[in-house]
């Protein structure tokens, strides 16, 4: 689940279709979306996590952005040497200034392994916090615990920054001959080559 929810959390920022980058944090309404989207990913790191969505404001959002920038710094120090994601150039972190953002919101809220284990149902662990905490700061913890979790896990060195045409997403490499992040990356990169193959012996 770390690894799910810490790349849902870079993926926020995505390419738009139309050549640009969207941000789908980029108001409060589209972090309450997003929450309620993430909420089984979520549960693994804290209880009632169907708050967060309700209580989301705009300082909630500032939080998880500044979160998603620390994320997106450690990621594309993750992939080297190959380049980072084109959406970052000019806006990471220094990467000891990200590890230190992952930690601070980590550290804001002491947390807990806790097993449930509901008659005729699957086992289940989750996080939970050992003290009272508002609804903004235990989203923080939660979600930097989980990216914590992954770049500290083995599916770390598996991970890239999608190369195709315009695409700013980092994936999970799942297997040796995978080079983009979705099919249909793949096909925009191929059709890019394509045409470059043909402008090029055109002009000579």
């Amino acid at each position: 689940m770390s690894q799910q929810l810490a790349l849902a959390l870079s993926g926020t920022i995505r390419h738009d279709g139309n050549g640009g980058v969207a941000d789908d944090l980029a108001d409060v309404a589209g972090l309450a979306g997003w929450l309620r989207e993430q909420a089984a990913s979520l549960r693994e790191y804290a209880v009632g996590v169907e708050q967060f969505a309700d209580a989301a404001d705009e300082q909630m959002r500032l939080d998880v952005v500044a979160l998603r920038r620390a994320v997106r710094t450690l990621f594309a120090e993750a992939v080297r040497p190959g380049p980072p994601s084109r959406a970052d150039s000019s806006s990471l972190l220094s990467p000891p200034e990200a590890v230190e953002r992952l930690n601070q919101a980590a550290a804001t809220l002491p947390l807990s392994p806790m097993l449930s284990w509901p008659e005729g149902a699957e086992p289940a662990a989750a996080w939970r916090g050992s003290g009272p905490a508002d609804d903004r700061r235990r989203l923080a913890a939660a979600l930097a615990w989980a990216a914590i979790e992954f770049l500290a896990g083995p599916a770390r060195e598996r991970l890239r920054a999608c190369p195709a045409p315009r695409c700013v997403r980092y994936f999970i490499k799942e297997h040796p001959r995978q080079e983009w992040c979705k099919p249909s990356c793949g096909n925009r990169a191929r059709v890019a080559r394509h045409y470059q193959r043909h402008t090029t012996g055109d002009q000579a």
